[in-house]
């Protein structure tokens, strides 16, 4: 047959130079990869059976087979799996056209570590190349089940390839690694050898479902030792481990497994065993990693968990296991009274499925709560990685809303260090105090030194202090925790009246007297800007606040809104004025005494621009902001 040459992806030919010069420490990763790469190729083949997609496909013994020749000081890796077309191995391996290429260059010139960059081959779905760690050239052979011609795909990792169409081929892949020498100082071992590859499979592949085998290696006199006649070794035990005891497991085991499915290297944080008997039988083992990947938050995020059905393999990422705001869970769930012929479709409709996601969903919650008493310090880690896609939950899930408030904390005026639950707030409450009170913000320090907070800061009173996009909607949604409404201290009146001592009703009508005559000037002149001037209660030290009214979007959730394309009218807000301080109390007394109140306009313009500032916002004129800002500097010169 015609053999083609073709020329690498530039990505592609970047990717294949680190793997030929390759700077990871642990280069045993490539059979790791290739192993997975062969498991995943029968759970699909096995799958499609099922589904009538491979008619003909040979599936009576699906397995892994490894054969080593020492003297060609080759590898072959090979599965009788679904195998690839000759244009699936066009797209899949000459142009790695969708497999986050680019994205995993990146990360590996980020990387930190050695092991960091160990697990960003598996991470980016670019396993195969790992073979070019140990090769200096690489053959697949590869025959997709249920047809009749097999494709021969060679490299040197050099930027070109060749592809070859063959009348005849097994139906699989069969990786071919044509090994470099071994190298101690270069930690390249000699892959040849027996015992290390048994070594590697009992390491990395010693749960997947399918047996890997060794072939037993051909010698000199082979005939005279019976090496002909000897079995293959299958190498890997192949026992599902959300199937075994848990005193059966260790946890480095639970680990390697999680590693494998979740595309990791480091350990999973937390490790959730679930089993249910009776009507509905299904067994579930969770893996809550210890990083949250960095397309977590991306609409491309494929998230979900592992569905077997009787131990077979059905779906990769089943989404309807877990609802979206619990995607950072990792997986594998093994049901036994689902058909084996599920689509997504079914599943969606499938009320056993809707039991297990419930189920589930209350397991996890329970779980990170239960992490915030027993090991505060994975919490901590939990709540830094995932804590903000968490609290989608709040706004998305109004039946687990308890349980996710439960498992939530939140940074606090109370401890610079030590976050809060809702719970603790509201036993630290102040006698007289009927609120729970937030403020939303871009950071503790932009929160912390906003004017809204210096009355709760003078009085002592705790305030939740929220710094994630999502705090902006879920508080709305929530409204109350046990009775307790949530309320921002940047909205509405507030009243702190009942914390301590306080002027008298009379005091206050007193003052607002005297005030009244500025209030509606001041309200009457800034009308395009603001809805109302008024007197503040939530002052100390600054002169003036803006504030939202109750009900109002914050200006934040209207920048967010116009960010996702959607119209918001803008609301005009509130300027507050605090009584007490010496610009205000001087402004009120020009008010009283001039008639010609030109300047008075200009001043009540600077203050209500200097308030709008003090909260991060920006001027709405900053040229005449600017101009009125230096004429009034240059007369106290």
């Amino acid at each position: 047959m015609t053999t083609e040459t073709f020329e690498f992806q530039v990505e592609a030919r970047q990717l294949l130079q680190l793997m030929i010069h390759s700077v990871y420490s642990n280069k045993d990763v490539f059979l790791r990869e290739l192993v997975s790469n062969a498991s995943d190729a029968l759970d699909k083949l096995r799958l499609a059976v099922l589904r009538d997609d491979a008619p003909g496909a040979d599936v009576s013994d699906l397995h892994v087979e490894l054969e080593i020749d020492k003297d060609a000081r080759t590898l072959t890796v090979r599965d009788n799996g679904i195998g690839m077309s000759y244009d699936e191995v066009t797209q899949l391996i000459g142009t790695i056209a969708n497999s986050g290429t680019a994205k995993f260059l990146q990360e590996l010139r980020d990387a930190q570590d050695a092991a960091g960059a160990d697990g960003l081959i598996g991470q980016f779905g670019v396993g195969f190349y790992s073979g070019f760690m140990v090769a200096d050239e690489v053959t697949l052979v590869t025959r997709h089940a249920g047809e009749t011609q097999g494709t021969r795909w060679t490299s040197r990792g050099e930027g070109t390839y060749t592809l070859e169409r063959l009348d005849e081929a097994p139906q699989g892949t069969a990786v071919t690694l044509h090994l470099k020498p071994a190298d101690s100082d270069d930690q390249l071992h000699d892959y040849t050898s027996a015992w290390k590859i048994r070594e590697i499979v009992k390491r990395y592949s010693d749960f997947i479902t399918w047996p890997v085998r060794l072939l037993p290696e051909p010698g000199e006199d082979a005939a005279e030792d019976g090496a002909e006649d000897r079995e293959p070794e299958t190498l890997n035990s192949m026992k599902a481990l959300w199937a075994r005891p848990r005193d059966e497991v260790s946890d480095e085991e639970y680990h390697e497994l999680y590693k494998h499915i979740g595309h990791d290297w480091r350990d999973p944080l937390e490790t959730i065993r679930l089993q249910a008997e009776g009507t509905f039988e299904y067994q579930a083992l969770l893996f809550i990693p210890s990083h949250a990947p960095h397309d977590l938050s991306t609409r491309g995020y494929q998230r979900g968990v592992q569905l077997y059905v009787k131990r077979v393999f059905i779906m990769e990422d089943c989404e309807e296991l877990l609802p979206p705001y619990l995607r950072f869970v990792k997986g594998v769930v093994d049901a036994q009274d689902l058909s084996l012929n599920v689509s997504r479709e079914i599943l969606q409709q499938d009320r056993h499925i809707r039991m297990i996601q419930r189920r589930l969903t209350k397991k996890v919650l329970a779980t990170v709560k239960d992490l915030g008493s027993s090991a505060p310090d994975r919490y901590t880690t939990f709540w830094r990685e995932f804590g903000a896609v968490l609290k989608e939950g709040l706004v998305t899930d109004s039946e687990n809303r308890d349980a996710i408030l439960a498992a939530c904390s939140f940074a606090t005026t109370h401890d610079a260090d030590a976050p809060t639950t809702l719970k603790a707030y509201v036993e630290r409450m102040k006698d007289g105090q009927d609120d729970i009170y937030f403020m939303t913000g871009e950071s503790r320090r932009a929160i912390e030194n906003s004017p809204h907070m210096e009355a709760f800061r003078a009085k002592g009173v705790e305030v939740l202090l929220l710094t994630d996009p999502v705090d902006e909607v879920w508080v709305d949604a929530v409204g109350e925790y046990e009775g307790k409404a949530l309320r921002s201290v940047a909205k509405g009146d507030i009243d702190l009246s009942g914390t301590e001592e306080e002027k008298s009703g009379a005091e206050k009508e007193k003052q607002g007297e005297e005030y009244a005559g500025l209030l509606g000037w001041m309200t009457e002149h800034l009308g395009e800007d603001v809805k109302e001037v008024r007197l503040s209660s939530r002052l100390t030290v600054s002169p003036a606040c803006v504030v939202s009214d109750s009900g109002e979007l914050t200006p934040a959730l209207e920048n967010m809104y116009r960010a996702m394309g959607q119209e918001v009218p803008e609301a005009k807000r509130i300027l507050e004025l605090n009584p007490e301080h010496q610009l205000v109390k001087t402004l009120n007394r020009a008010y009283a005494d001039r008639q010609d109140r030109t300047e008075l306009t200009e001043t009540a313009e600077l203050l209500h621009t200097l308030a709008v500032l003090a909260e991060g916002g920006r001027p709405k004129e900053p040229a005449r902001f600017v101009q009125l800002m230096a004429d009034r500097l240059e007369r106290t010169v």
